[in-house]
């Protein structure tokens, strides 16, 4: 059992995820956008539905299967996520590595957070909080882009790159906490394909994580990702199968404090 601990591990500090509005609440307060990067954003918004249909992404669920690959061993399972802005998030997942069961919770509720394996319960310290809110960013922002608009990120361009043997122009963005991330575009679609980012591994260290997203569908409203493969250090992490993506008008608060 011990072995695949860490792969439980590194399935939690993954699904830290959050939300989409907080970080395009004061737009007005940002610096016009330089005028590539701008033209970026546009395109991208426009392929994924346009400002309107984006715009009532403002809390939202979706549901995926998964196969994660740890130490040569892969695990099928499935996830439930849950946001709400930028630091509301709830994380459901489970899985089966060789016979041993798993389900794990975790949760950001602004400046706090916690997660639970079966019956073992932590809080999120300061530095976790930070390394989750870190996550939400480089996987929920591809969803709509807006948050980009907000006066909380830097962004400049950076060079071209090959996606899925297809052109890709990237964006280097920097958040809050001054952390970047670079977020790549299909050249000839506009639909966000990639993102790269130093993020929490499981041993307290920083890992490169490589997100590809692909197979965009209809739902809810907007094109959203249904494909989306991972990878820890150029190796093989997971794959996920989004099979729905609602909207949601309210969520209950508790939704991001329990974890049981």
């Amino acid at each position: 059992m011990t072995k695949h601990i860490g792969a439980v591990l590194a399935l939690a500090l993954m699904f830290g995820l959050s939300g989409l509005v907080r970080a395009n609440s004061a737009q007005d307060a940002k610096p016009a956008l330089d005028k590539d990067v701008a033209a970026v954003l546009d395109k991208a918004i426009k392929a994924l539905g346009g400002e309107e249909a984006l715009g009532k992404v403002k809390a939202a669920s979706w549901k995926s299967k998964t196969k994660t690959t740890f130490n040569g061993n892969e695990s099928e399972g499935s996830s439930l996520m849950i946001f709400q802005g930028l630091d509301h998030a709830r994380q459901e997942f489970e899985g089966d590595f060789n016979g041993n069961k798993f389900k794990g919770v975790t949760v950001l509720n602004d400046d706090k957070g916690a997660r639970k394996f079966g019956d073992n319960r932590q809080d999120l310290d300061k530095d976790a909080v930070i390394g989750q809110k870190r996550i939400v960013y480089v996987t929920v922002i591809p969803v709509t882009i807006l948050p980009l608009k907000g006066k909380d990120f830097k962004l400049e361009m950076v060079a071209e790159e090959k996606v899925n043997d297809k052109p890709a122009v990237g964006v280097k963005v920097t958040g809050p906490e001054k952390k970047d991330f670079t977020l790549y575009f299909d050249k000839e679609s506009g639909l966000p394909v990639r993102t790269i980012a130093k993020v929490p591994g499981f041993q307290g260290d920083e890992v490169t994580q490589e997100v590809t997203y692909s197979e965009y569908k209809e739902m809810a409203g907007i094109k959203k990702a249904t494909k989306i493969v991972s990878k820890r250090n150029g190796e093989k992490f997971q794959e996920q199968e989004v099979t729905e993506f609602k909207l949601l008008d309210k969520v209950d608060p508790k939704t991001f404090t329990e974890v049981e």
